[in-house]
């Protein structure tokens, strides 16, 4: 039984990767929107702290890729991103800023980016521990 199930689970594992091995290589047919990094971890900050980072992407697609909207969690996250169309092999950034002022805790906010893209929703998230300010303790 242990080895039936060891033989299966290898097997998965060598259909995944051939999967993906072979995605990675096709050409895609439209816009793709793909990101450098998709998340960034401040690790530990006070609370009040406003912290921001950029998110860079590029179209590895073949037509000109449209964002049509980025979606923010909360009111504590803002966001600065491109309104004209980004050609096939462009780059560009989205600025995502958050405002730790009234939280506390671990914070995840995610940020959803929505375009005329073959993977039309993609999401980026900033992360970051918010420890309680001593000057108002």
């Amino acid at each position: 039984m242990k080895r039936t199930l060891a033989l299966l689970f290898s097997f998965f594992l060598i259909q995944a990767a051939f999967a993906q091995e072979t995605t990675a290589d096709e050409e895609v047919d439209g816009p793709q929107i793909t990101f450098a990094e998709d998340s960034k971890d401040f690790g530990d900050i006070v609370q009040g702290d406003k912290v921001s980072h950029v998110f860079e992407f590029e179209n590895t697609g073949t037509e000109p890729l449209i964002l049509s909207n980025v979606l923010t969690t909360c009111g504590c996250t803002a966001t600065a991103w491109p309104r004209e169309p980004i050609v096939p092999g462009a780059t560009n950034k989205i600025e995502v800023s958050f405002n730790s002022t009234g939280k506390k805790g671990r914070q995840n906010k995610v940020v959803t980016v929505v375009s005329n893209a073959v993977n039309a929703q993609e999401r980026v998230k900033l992360i970051a521990n918010v420890l309680p300010n001593k000057a108002a303790q």
